[in-house]
């Protein structure tokens, strides 16, 4: 069970840019399409996780502490991040930046959690800024640096993903529900001010028409039961294992990539792709010898 509910985000957000993609061509932009495919994921989990309500009230009755906020803003921005980034970029080099994730999680660890590095941290620290050196850098350009706003998501969104990883690691009082639940709300709560400057909500709404509607609650169905099968597959795995099994994104991703949005790499964006894939591949033995 814990390997088929990492296997299932990995092929869900291998796959979830398509939705999103088609989502906006029916007029819908991608952070109405966020908002409203989270509220739905959220109002799915109230059925589907009740537990998890009477949980949040007796966090909120105790005094809600900074690292469940830290938490809530962290995994509210790797998604809204990631859906905006690739929406508008090239998927797999959005992928690539956004997997730089563990180069984040060990500077991180060792900032907030005060996790010295061992060989591996150095090794991924290297690697990682390796494989971005080499899929970044245009000599024409200067600084091997995300080439537009786009890229520039990517990346922050693989930064909040590793913030809340650390954080999750950090508040272990919460439960899975709780965690799946902070998914769902935070990206509604960060997205509802992008869309509030971005004006006109009411007649974005009022021309969905009942076809969208249905795709935007199959994709919140989809959200809400993905967000919960990775919590507790990563709450039930090993690190090194849970890593291995994330990186399938990847592969399906470069499949769909190429087959719904003729996008194909470049030889030097494979070259990066194997640097940073190895860094994550190592990430995995940060913890492995300690049983954490």
């Amino acid at each position: 069970m814990p390997t088929a509910g990492v296997l299932s985000g990995a092929l869900v957000w291998g796959l979830v840019w398509y939705p999103y993609r088609v989502l906006e061509g029916a007029g819908v932009s991608g952070a109405l399409a966020t908002l409203l495919t989270y509220l739905l994921a959220m109002l799915c989990g109230a059925f589907m996780l009740p537990r998890v309500w009477r949980e949040l009230r007796q966090h909120i009755k105790d005094g809600v502490g900074w690292w469940a906020v830290a938490l809530l803003l962290s995994v509210g921005w790797t998604n809204l991040g990631y859906v905006l980034a690739v929406l508008h970029g090239e998927v797999m080099r959005v992928l690539l930046l956004f997997y730089l994730a563990p180069l984040w999680t060990v500077l991180l660890s060792y900032w907030l959690l005060d996790e010295r590095l061992n060989r591996y941290g150095y090794l991924i620290v290297a690697l990682s800024l390796c494989g971005a050196f080499v899929m970044l850098w245009e000599p024409q350009l200067g600084l091997p640096l995300p080439a537009n706003p786009a890229e520039w998501l990517g990346l922050s969104a693989g930064m909040a993903f590793a913030l809340s990883n650390v954080v999750s690691r950090r508040a272990a009082h919460l439960s899975v529900e709780a965690k799946s639940c902070s998914v769902w709300f935070g990206t509604a709560l960060l997205t509802a001010p992008l869309l509030w400057w971005q004006g006109g909500l009411p007649g974005q709404l009022l021309t969905i028409d009942a076809q969208t509607w249905l795709l935007l609650a199959l994709i919140g169905v989809a959200l809400c039961a993905v967000s919960f099968n990775v919590q507790y597959g990563i709450t039930h795995m090993p690190a090194n294992r849970a890593v291995v099994l994330f990186l399938s994104e990847l592969v399906v991703a470069a499949a769909a990539a190429y087959f719904l949005a003729g996008e194909a790499m470049r030889l030097r964006d494979w070259i990066g792709a194997a640097l940073i894939v190895s860094a994550s591949l190592l990430s995995g033995r940060l913890y492995a010898d300690t049983g954490k």
